[in-house]
């Protein structure tokens, strides 16, 4: 028993001794996860696989850090916790850190902060991007556009979309996918349907018995495809697919591993914009106070051709709708105003879902 003490008394003040020399690594990427965790296959996932695959490349320690509620205060409590821990760059996913970052920017004005889909807003509502952090947005409705043309191409009449919650990313990825939808019904000729009461979004970006019900209720009224831009709750719609032998849309990034139901993925370069701003970090050549604006131009969003289950739709005309966005050819609408606008111009008819059930 004496042993086993004294092992345990030199293993403590061992580490103790290491941490008060400073040879213990201490965190220089920290990652702070929003709504989920790092294994919801979407955007958390995506955000962390791009830090650590960086990390273990460069021989550099990251962690990521869990807030024990979705509340601004504690997510500024884990950005305190892990620059506590040596975070010199901060890495924060979606618009929900919008107040948070707003105020640790200025609270530790040496460390770096990046902020994915959204900018830093103060108490009044306004952005501040500060000289210490960089905010990335990604073009969503691009991304939504391709996966509802797509979709169409390949033969499918019968669409739904389920947004996790009415958050200004996911409204993007849904008008946009309405637009490809229509878009592309309107060049081969075919009626669509896509119905008002076949767009809702959950309130929840967690997978559940709910949302698969509600999914499996949609297949069993027609649906072919829904496109899930719902975070951990795409797993639901997924499994609800399978059931009835349909198809899903994945999004944020490559879904198609997940399950033999996804169609393709709606996808957008987190792991790759992360990357490219932790080596201007490492370069001393942060981007401070920078909003950068991810679409087809720079690659920021697509279709993973590769691992899509297509039959008909070809990789040829994948780039020649890609090569018309990335050119400018045509915009992609973001808001209802201008999906109504691209309705008109291109003479598409009528939308079929109402304003309030996409921007309620």
């Amino acid at each position: 028993m004496r042993k086993k003490l004294f092992l345990f008394f030199a293993l403590f003040i061992g580490a103790f001794t290491l941490a008060a020399c400073g040879e213990l690594d201490e965190v220089e990427i920290a990652m702070i996860t929003d709504y989920g965790d790092i294994d919801d296959e979407s955007f958390n996932q995506g955000t962390w696989e791009g830090i650590e695959a960086y990390a273990e490349e460069h021989g550099i320690n990251a962690e990521y850090y869990r807030p024990s509620d979705v509340s601004t205060s504690d997510y500024v409590n884990s950005i305190d916790t892990a620059i506590n821990d040596g975070a010199q760059i901060v890495i924060t996913p979606g618009f929900l850190f919008e107040e948070a970052i707003y105020q640790a920017q200025y609270d530790h004005p040496d460390v770096k902060f990046v902020l994915l889909d959204a900018e830093p807003i103060d108490e009044d509502g306004n952005p501040d991007t500060a000289d210490n952090t960089v905010s990335i947005y990604y073009e969503e409705h691009e991304s939504g556009f391709l996966a509802g043309y797509a979709a169409v191409k390949e033969g499918i009449e019968d669409h739904g979309f389920m947004g996790g919650i009415d958050v200004p990313a996911v409204r993007r990825f849904g008008t946009g996918y309405i637009a490809g939808v229509h878009y592309a019904a309107s060049e081969n000729g075919v009626d669509i349907n896509f119905p008002d009461n076949r767009y809702d979004y959950l309130g929840t970006f967690d997978a559940g018995p709910d949302v698969e019900t509600q999914a499996a209720g949609w297949y069993d009224g027609g649906t072919e495809v829904i496109f899930a831009s719902a975070g951990g709750a795409g797993g639901s719609v997924m499994a609800a697919a399978a059931d009835a032998d349909a198809w899903m849309i994945g999004v944020d990034v490559d879904q198609s591993g997940e399950s033999d139901t996804v169609l393709t993925s709606a996808t957008k370069a987190l792991a790759e914009s992360v990357q490219l701003v932790l080596d201007e970090f490492y370069d001393d050549n942060f981007p401070g106070g920078e909003v950068r604006y991810l679409g087809a131009d720079d690659d920021g969003v697509a279709l993973p051709m590769e691992t899509s289950r297509f039959e008909t739709f070809t990789q040829e005309e994948y780039d020649d709708i890609y090569s018309q966005i990335a050119s400018g050819e045509f915009t992609v609408p973001a808001d209802y105003a201008e999906l109504e606008d691209f309705f008109d111009e291109y003479d598409l008819g009528e939308i079929g879902i109402e304003e309030d059930t996409v921007q309620p």
